[in-house]
């Protein structure tokens, strides 16, 4: 019988959010997006133990200080990493600039471009790249002037209306809203310990932004992530894409029940009006929105700690060496 996994890959674009390469290539999705925290736990896998030697050896030649070197090294390993991913699926596999730049457009331009430069270096595609940027007001900006130079961009750490708004409103390629994360924070602000997948404020969200994207002629790809179950996923069946743990595309391939479409362009319909995105508008939006302020603070200080953590690895393996 057809599997619930094979039934969404019919209707939506089906992406693997791990940096782990066994497990990538046994589930064969279509795209892979890493970060920060999935480059933590795969550095410590023996498949990626050349990769962090190499990284280390090229730093050391690359001058500067210790902290540029480390800087390099990281952004080394992500692109030796999404080489290496990009041998095992079809399309394309999402990068992660530094998190501590959320608030740098210059900066953010500049980490962007680099990594662009290093896959073109090594003989990758650069259209088999997004570059993954925080969907902060500077980094929707750095964004901006990506996508007009040809860097496609995937806007990450997004959940708000308005955020996905000016992200659109900017051209992004892509935007990837946090669907488990947004339930986490109505469960910690409630009296309720679980939502059913269809009233799940994560899912949505997704729908919302799906709608107004879809209704309104918005190009920007919709990828629902961080899920927190089944349910959340097959609630978003026929969203653009989707990108899914390596444990729930398991629990999706040993599912053979019925899965309808929930999303589609022709039944999309918005009641919000497109208005023109101001900074003024986006800030306050944002500071009303308690859920995506804070949900957006603590994605960053976590992807910045794991990056911390990523280049202390380095530099221990770095000392040993």
């Amino acid at each position: 019988m057809t599997t619930k996994l094979d039934q969404l890959k019919a209707m939506t674009t089906v992406v693997a959010d791990t940096g782990d390469l066994e497990a990538i290539a046994r589930w064969r999705p279509e795209d892979a997006t890493t970060n920060p925290s999935l480059l933590l736990k795969a550095a410590a896998s023996d498949a990626y133990r050349p990769m962090l030697d190499a990284a280390i050896a090229a730093s050391l030649s690359y001058g500067g200080s210790e902290s540029e070197q480390l800087g390099y090294a990281t952004d080394l390993l992500a692109v030796m990493a999404g080489e290496k991913i990009l041998k095992l699926i079809p399309g394309v596999v999402s990068t992660e600039v530094d998190a501590r730049l959320s608030f740098d457009t210059g900066a953010t331009l500049s980490r962007a471009r680099r990594l662009i430069d290093l896959y073109d270096q090594r003989g990758v595609d650069p259209s088999r790249v997004l570059i993954k940027i925080a969907s902060t007001w500077e980094g929707i900006r750095a964004a901006e002037q990506l996508e007009k130079e040809g860097i496609r961009c995937n806007l990450t750490l997004l959940f708000s209306f308005v955020q996905a708004a000016a992200s659109a409103d900017a051209g992004a390629f892509l935007i990837s809203p946090f669907v488990g994360r947004i339930l986490d924070w109505h469960i910690a602000h409630s009296d309720r310990d679980s939502f059913e997948p269809h009233e799940d404020p994560g899912v949505l969200s997704v729908s919302r932004i799906y709608n107004y994207f879809k209704a309104n002629g918005y190009g920007t790809v919709i990828m629902g992530a961080s899920f927190r179950n089944t349910g959340e996923i097959e609630q978003l069946a026929g969203c653009d894409r989707l990108t899914i743990s390596p444990a729930l595309l398991e629990s999706l391939q040993e599912d053979t029940g019925h899965l309808p479409r929930r999303l589609s362009p022709e039944k999309a319909c918005s009641d919000d009006p497109v208005r023109p995105m101001t900074e003024n508008r986006f800030r306050w939006d944002s500071n009303e929105d308690a859920m995506a302020t804070e949900k957006l603070a603590e994605g960053i200080r976590k992807f910045a700690s794991d990056q911390v953590e990523l280049e202390n690895q380095l530099r221990r393996l770095s000392a040993a060496a």
